[in-house]
Formats: structure tokens, sequence, C-alpha cells
């Protein structure tokens, strides 16, 4: 499979990428590590008439942290070094562990956290993780930047709340809470390389051995990342038993809409939101107990 033609722009500022996007209109595509965009083009599912490569832009490949403000991963940071970076590893490490089980290797060198969101696929690996840590998109247009918490930032299979003419800059993720903890858990078909079947993404915050706050994100079983609210309830405010845990993965169940396709059935997929939630909630209260 070929891919079409099209013309190719590599502008070396936001400003002149953003100017490039307004131009070419609804024809443009961005590009940053090109692991979804090309396969798609090669597919005959998107032929765009400019792609607009952001690779040149130094400013979105940084990755920032700021102990007393939080973490910037550029839009344009690759997969691998969000997986390697010592100081998500230390102060955020579901954010890592995301990137590090997304795709292979040769996928992890190329992609981005920033493509991962942006093509909005359900089963996105590293969204769960970074909704339920309150993380936003970072956006720029031609009236500014603007900040999106991410729960509101994906609309529906590919598609996304960023306007035609903007482009997300980054992704913000707040300091983690005192006493909280994090967790992401995933399954798939092939358990390696391929697009997970079922993802959670945990965060809980406690106040000694009682859960003050939870947030519980579904992936690949509703057309979004699904925030699992009535779960997010059931165990706030409580002390975390087995039975409590054993209720919370059934009332998840109950939230996933999940689909049947090629990656599992949606029975299979229920019952996986289960066993995940449960794995996902007790490895979150293990990492909050050491901070």
């Amino acid at each position: 499979m070929r891919l079409p033609k099209f013309d190719y722009f590599a502008p070396q500022t936001l400003e002149e990428a953003l100017r490039l996007l307004t131009e070419k209109g609804e024809g443009a595509r961005l590009l940053a590590g090109g692991t979804d965009l090309l396969i798609r083009m090669k597919a005959g599912l998107l032929k765009p008439q400019a792609i607009i490569a952001l690779e040149g832009i130094e400013a979105l490949k940084a990755i920032r942290y700021q102990p007393k403000v939080g973490l910037t991963i550029g839009a344009t940071a690759k997969l691998s070094e969000v997986a390697d970076h010592p100081d998500i590893k230390k102060h955020y490490p579901a954010v890592a562990y995301a990137a590090l089980e997304t795709a292979n290797v040769q996928i992890r060198n190329m992609g981005t956290v920033g493509g991962n969101l942006c093509n909005a696929a359900p089963s996105a690996d590293n969204a769960p993780t970074l909704i339920a840590m309150k993380g936003e998109a970072l956006l720029a247009g031609p009236k500014g930047e603007r900040r999106l918490p991410l729960d509101q930032f994906f609309k529906g299979p590919r598609l996304t709340a960023l306007a035609p003419d903007e482009i997300m800059t980054g992704i913000f993720v707040p300091i983690p809470p005192p006493h909280s903890g994090t967790a992401y858990q995933h399954v798939s078909a092939r358990g390696k390389v391929d697009i997970a079947a079922v993802c959670v993404g945990v965060m809980a915050i406690f106040d000694g051995e009682t859960c003050r706050e939870a947030r519980i994100v579904l992936g690949a079983v509703g057309p979004i990342p699904l925030r699992a609210k009535k779960t997010e309830g059931l165990v706030q405010g409580q002390q975390w038993t087995p039975e409590l845990i054993e209720k919370a993965g059934k009332q998840a169940v109950e939230e996933a809409k999940p689909i049947s396709d090629v990656r599992a059935s949606a029975a299979y997929r229920k019952m996986m939101v289960a066993v995940l939630t449960r794995r996902a909630l007790l490895e979150a209260q293990k990492r909050a107990r050491k901070r």
C-alpha cells in the first residue's frame, strides 16, 4: 500500500504551524509520531491534501517536572521518553507504566502520548490514568491558549474537543496529593503489542485507611474512556475491605458499555472490567500507603 500524494510542511515554530493549519483548512492533518495517521493513510482511510509535521518544533518535545506545580508532557514527547523519564517513574508510576505498555518498542520510539490522546481511540492506553489523575490537555489556536480537563476532551471514537484550527501543545498532570496512589491495568488478546481489549486507570486518595476520593476510568468498553462514577461513589468515604473491592468490581461492570469486536467479546470485556478494576484499586491502595 502506497501513501496518497500530499503537500508536506515542517514548521519550526508553533506560530508557523498554527498559520499553516488555518491556511490549509479541512484538508490538513497534523503529524506527530505518525504511528496512527500514516497507517490510516496507507489503508486509504484518510487522504489529506497537506501534512503539517510537528517534529521540528522544539518547544513541543519537552518533558518538564516541577515539584510544586506538576508534570507537563510536550505533545511530541515520545512514548519511550515518557516511560523512561526518571521523574515520571518516581512520581507518576502509572503514567510511565501506561506509556511502557503501549504497543511495542518500535512504536513507542516513534509514537507520542499526545498523538495517542488525539487519535481518540476508546482503547488508548494512556487516557485512563491521565484522566484519573485530573490531567488537562494544553491547546493552542489563533485565539490563544486554553486548558481542557481530559475527562471533557473525548467526544466519541476518533472525535475530540480539539477545534479544527487548534493544536495540542502538551498534557499537564497535577502533583499527586499526599497519601494518594495510582494504577493502570490492561489486557489484550495477545498480551503484548496489540491494542487493549480492556483497560482501567485509578487514582485514590486516603485519610488514614479511609478513601477520601477515588477516580476510576474504564477504557475500551465504551465510545470514549468512561468515568465509573457510581463505582467511585461506592468506595469513597469507606475503608476498603475485600468485600468492598469485590463489590466495586461488579459495580464497574454495570457502568461499562462494551461491544463485541475482533479484540474481544462484550461478555469477556465485562468479566475483565471486574477483574482489572479490583486489581487497579488494590494497587492504588498499596501505593498510597507508601506516600
